[in-house]
């Protein structure tokens, strides 16, 4: 008798060649430098190609078009920020005070801010003059939508009335602005001291001291 072995397929693996990955990084570095040079509109997918070092049979091997290529990077952000959004809805009242009282960041404030500044050079060009103008606004919900939320009494949580929407909408664009400062500036203040800011901005009454 004649025994038959079946063969198995091989397990698949999955290799990315690392030529792919600097290829990216590349037309990556070079949208980014040129909305900081002439802005989104003006740039051509040849203008990156001739930056990144690349031909145009690259380019359209990893995007369709640079639009594709801005907005893989505004997600890959996006996506990182969304991480952080179930730790930020958890955030109550007497975390915040907790923690102001004691002079510390709450870590995932720590965190949010540690994870804006690895996109730093990219914030700096999405959100000037050459960058996105939707992206801010993508950037203000996806950020702080959930901190200000936390605040909130859960009866308004549950069931908001359209000033708590407006209150909301006041206090998440206040912080986008506080990102922009921030990015503008260079990212000078730490990660910790951001979230301080972010937390006594939650509190501070009008005519207190503005003292962190």
């Amino acid at each position: 008798m004649t025994i038959v072995l079946e063969e198995r397929p091989a397990a698949a693996t999955t290799c990315v060649d690392p030529r792919f990955t600097r290829s990216k990084q590349a037309l990556e570095s070079a949208l980014i430098e040129l909305m900081e040079e002439k802005g989104f509109d003006a740039i051509t997918v040849n203008d990156l190609c001739v930056r990144a070092g690349l031909n145009r049979g690259t380019f359209y091997n990893h995007y369709h078009d640079k639009e594709a290529l801005l907005v893989e990077l505004e997600n890959t952000l996006l996506a990182d920020l969304a991480c952080f959004e179930t730790s930020l809805r958890g955030i109550e009242v007497r975390d915040l005070v907790r923690f102001r009282v004691a002079k510390r960041p709450i870590p995932s404030l720590v965190k949010l801010f540690d994870s804006l500044r690895d996109h730093g050079p990219f914030l700096h060009a999405a959100l000037g003059p050459g960058g996105d103008p939707s992206f801010g606004p993508k950037l203000r919900d996806a950020g702080f939508n959930d901190l200000v939320m936390s605040v909130l009494n859960e009866h308004y949580r549950s069931d908001p009335t359209p000033f708590v929407s407006y209150y909301v909408s006041f206090y998440a664009s206040a912080y986008l602005g506080v990102i922009t400062r921030w990015v503008e500036t260079g990212m000078k203040e730490s990660s910790e001291d951001m979230a301080r800011i972010a937390m006594r901005l939650l509190f501070i009454r009008p005519g207190e001291s503005i003292e962190l």
